[in-house]
Parts: structure tokens; C-alpha cells; sequence
């Protein structure tokens, strides 16, 4: 697909195999990375170096990303989405975080301390919310639709499923960044401190890009139409 305005595409650097065949949420703890499939209704830590599954707890309310933060798993679950807090060792659900207004606008996630930042569609904005009260501190407008999302200090990278893109934006203040075209359909993204990782739908892989690479792509921005992207669903898409 040839999307106005951007003729990169980000080379991958590594990949691994999914599991499962319905790819959600991707995160990394610092040891494994943890990786959920709605289809199945898991959710697997894979080793960072083969891919291989060394643990899976079952959570069949997967609907989309999913994050690690305070000891917990953090999965955007249920009908509308939330929050559920989900033990890492046995895969209880410890406890759920409402986010209001409820629907299923929800679809990335990641922790950052006690603040967590979101990526929604319908309207696309980006949040910064208190962990513990879901409470909007920041919000600004995004481009394209978003789908999983990650941070590298500053910078908030989400996901474009419809447009097969990364787009990078500054988390202080909104400004776009970058964006590049990628092998595959993004969804789940996650930092590794090195690597930007996502979970590529059509591929059932798990690929990585560098994120200088993906920077690198600002000095081409604004020569688009701004409209990128077939206008279908995506997954963790539906309200």
C-alpha cells in the first residue's frame, strides 16, 4: 500500500514468531517480553532471545495492548474497555481500573511510573492518566488512528494498524516527530531500551525497528495530505 507522503519504510533489525494467531498487546518487563492474543484468550511471556513461550496464564478478556507496571500486568480488557490488573505469576485478575468515559475507544498502553499513557481512536488523542485514579493529566490530538503504543523517555510511539505506520510524537506537548511506513500491520508496541518492537498482525511475528531510524523521518514531515490509511477496522478496534 503507497500511503501520501511517506515513502519510508523502517527496516527490521530483529524478529521473533508469535505464538498465536489474533496479536494484541506487547510489553517488556526488563526480562521477557509479555505478549496477548485475543483470539486465544492468552496471554504469553516469551523469551527475548528465541520467542520461545515460558509461561502463559489465560485472561479471555483480551481486547487489546497490554503494559507492565507496579508488579502487575496491565491488559485493556473487557466490555467497554479497562484496565485489569493481572498477577504475572498465576494470571488472577488482582483488580480493574475503570476508564471513563467507558467505551472502546481504548487501544494502547503503557506505564511510566504512576502515570500511564493511552492511545485512543475516535477521536485519535493520546493521554497521560494517574494509574491509580485514571484521571486525565495531558491530552493532545494525534494523527491516523492509534493502536498500541510505548515510550522512550520523551517520546510516545504508537501504532497505525490501518496505515501500517509508527508515528512518533513528543510527549510534552504533541508535536509529530516522525512516522514511517512498516513491514506488516503494527499493533502492540513496547520499548526495549534499545529496540522498538511491534507485533505485526499479518506477519504473526514480532519484529523490531530503531527508533533513530524512525526520527530520522522528521525532516520529511508535512510534505502528506494528512489522510493515511484505509478506513477499516482494526483489531481492539470495536466499541
Amino acid at each position: 500500500m503507497t500511503i501520501p507522503g511517506v515513502d519510508t519504510t523502517l527496516p527490521v533489525v530483529r524478529e521473533l514468531p508469535a505464538p498465536g494467531s489474533y496479536l494484541c498487546g506487547l510489553t517488556y518487563d526488563g526480562e521477557v517480553f509479555w505478549h496477548s492474543d485475543q483470539e486465544a484468550g492468552e496471554i504469553y511471556a516469551l523469551d527475548p532471545a528465541t520467542g520461545a513461550v515460558v509461561r502463559t496464564l489465560s485472561c479471555r478478556r483480551v481486547r487489546a495492548d497490554l503494559t507492565v507496571g507496579g508488579g502487575a500486568l496491565c491488559q485493556v480488557g473487557g466490555r467497554p474497555k479497562r484496565i485489569l490488573l493481572i498477577d504475572p505469576t498465576n494470571g488472577e485478575v488482582l483488580a480493574e481500573r475503570e476508564v471513563r468515559p467507558p467505551s472502546g475507544r481504548l487501544c494502547g498502553v503503557e506505564t511510566s511510573g504512576v502515570m500511564m499513557w493511552m492511545g485512543l481512536r475516535g477521536p485519535s488523542v493520546v493521554q497521560l492518566r494517574d494509574v491509580e485514579t485514571m484521571t486525565v493529566r495531558r491530552e493532545f490530538a494525534v494523527p491516523g488512528t492509534p493502536s498500541g503504543l510505548t515510550v522512550a523517555g520523551d517520546v510516545v510511539i504508537y501504532a497505525d494498524f490501518e496505515a501500517a505506520l509508527l508515528r512518533a510524537v513528543d510527549g510534552r506537548d504533541g508535536r509529530l516527530l516522525g512516522e514511517a511506513l512498516v513491514d506488516g500491520r503494527p499493533v502492540g508496541l513496547t520499548w526495549d531500551g534499545a529496540l522498538v518492537w511491534y507485533a505485526d498482525f499479518a506477519g504473526r511475528r514480532l519484529a523490531a525497528v530503531r527508533l533513530p531510524d524512525l526520527l530520522a523521518t522528521e525532516a520529511f514531515l508535512g510534505e502528506g495530505d494528512g489522510q493515511r490509511g484505509a478506513d477499516r477496522p482494526a483489531p481492539g478496534s470495536a466499541v
